[in-house]
């Protein structure tokens, strides 16, 4: 067994793989997600590999502050961000600074601003994380952690149990169309 298993998403062994570029899995506000510095794009793709992600698909991006987006939103998605965060729902930013291993062919990135103060604090000290949903593509996602490791198991250093996920929904995802209204997209 070469991956850690541990009770905090704070434990030093979490913080300490996030910046070494390894992957994780913990629970969001949401699921459980496979996690990766956003920074990093070999840590990204090792997120791609272990889910086996289409390469065309962005992931979305968990911030601790609106001071983390790559891209300054509009106005519009200003407004968005403050009716729905923080919680479980991602603002769709369009722009072209947030690197290419992020918005992938989209010109945009989805960023979710998580009601979870020790995740705010995680991210705090290591930057923002991509964050999809801890299943391979085409699988129903992890609501136990023992799934989890039964889908990734030593492709990922670090799993926090985070309990039983009751309700496995994704986030919300909305967006500002080209006429410059929102849209709820999932």
């Amino acid at each position: 067994m070469y991956y850690q298993l541990v009770d905090s998403l704070l434990d030093d062994a979490v913080i300490s793989a996030l910046k070494n570029g390894d992957i994780i899995v913990l629970r969001t506000d949401t699921l459980y997600g496979v996690l990766a510095r956003a920074n990093d794009d070999r840590a990204v793709e090792k997120v791609y590999a272990a889910k086996r992600r289409s390469q065309d698909k962005s992931s979305i991006v968990l911030i601790s502050s609106v001071d983390q987006l790559y891209d300054q939103p509009t106005e519009t998605e200003k407004q968005l961000m403050e009716s729905v965060w923080p919680g479980p729902n991602s603002v769709i930013v369009k722009g072209t600074r947030a690197p290419l291993w992020l918005r992938r062919d989209n010109g945009s990135v989805a960023y979710r601003l998580p009601d979870y103060a020790e995740l705010q604090q995680l991210i705090d000290q290591v930057g923002p994380l991509i964050a999809p949903s801890a299943n391979p593509e085409g699988h129903v996602p992890a609501t136990t952690i023992q799934e989890a490791i039964d889908y990734f198991g030593d492709s990922v250093a670090v799993f926090v149990d985070g309990g039983i996920v009751e309700s496995a929904k994704p986030s919300g995802l909305y967006r500002v169309n080209d006429s410059g209204e929102v849209e709820k997209v999932r």
